[in-house]
């Protein structure tokens, strides 16, 4: 089946615009439940209430999996504010107003947060035992009561048309702590603009009562497991030191 060029390529999958529907195309390496555990997440999160494209089918296409799914036609808040950076403290309220429907719903019915981070953390290979032992057991300390965490939420995976926004992307979706999810934001934010992360962080905080020695106790077990994901354009420089100032190692 020829889908044409891709429009986006992410570390798991190919996106492809193909008959107004959007294809998510998978890799060959990864689990063969990988299409059905996101699609599940991304209905699940529908049937909270929120906006988020339909899923249509999951399938296969020349033997790899694959997600069909509805065509949100419109523009990210991301590429909007890149654009124009007078507007980015309007459309980061937007977006903060989104997260926090998204955090006010109560679940236990995703895979919980918690447990995602332990086995990223584990999964390190440039943390020593110390460095694990030390996040694992500020992890078990953490309390809190388990809400829908969308677990990548940023400006460009909320999409705007209409004066509609659709959230998509919901592979790392899980039960846990909304501090936790406000922190990772936070930290995708730093890793491009101080000026975003810190506008993000002083908005949410307003909004929600609160406090940023709140949102940091997640600083360095949100930093350790994202070392877990080999991203290239983050510095696992960076995520180290953020391991090492908060960790009293």
């Amino acid at each position: 089946m020829n889908l044409g060029t891709p429009i986006a390529i992410g570390n798991t999958a190919k996106i492809y615009l193909y008959e107004n529907k959007i294809f998510k195309v998978f890799n060959n390496y990864l689990p063969n439940t990988e299409s059905s555990y996101e699609a599940n997440k991304q209905t699940y999160a529908s049937l909270c209430g929120l906006d988020v494209p339909k899923v249509l089918d999951v399938t296969k296409i020349d033997g790899k999996q694959a997600i069909i799914m509805e065509y949100i036609k419109g523009r990210t808040l991301g590429e909007i504010i890149s654009e124009n950076m007078e507007q980015a403290e309007y459309y980061m309220d937007i977006s903060i107003d989104i997260q926090q429907k998204i955090h006010m719903i109560v679940t236990d019915s995703l895979e919980p947060m918690t447990e995602k981070l332990r086995r990223q953390i584990k999964s390190v290979h440039n943390l020593d035992k110390r460095h694990k032992s030390a996040l694992i057991q500020k992890l078990e300390t953490m309390t809190f009561e388990k809400r829908l965490c969308h677990g990548d939420y940023h400006l460009f995976n909320l999409i705007m048309s209409d004066n509609n926004v659709t959230i998509i992307d919901w592979v790392d979706s899980s039960a846990g702590d909304k501090r936790a999810d406000i922190y990772r934001t936070y930290l995708l934010y730093s890793q491009f603009s101080t000026e975003l992360a810190d506008m993000y962080l002083r908005l949410y905080c307003e909004k929600s009562g609160l406090s940023k020695d709140e949102v940091f106790q997640w600083a360095p077990i949100i930093a350790g497991a994202r070392l877990s994901e080999n991203v290239s354009s983050e510095k696992s420089e960076r995520l180290m030191e953020i391991v090492n100032h908060y960790c009293s190692l």
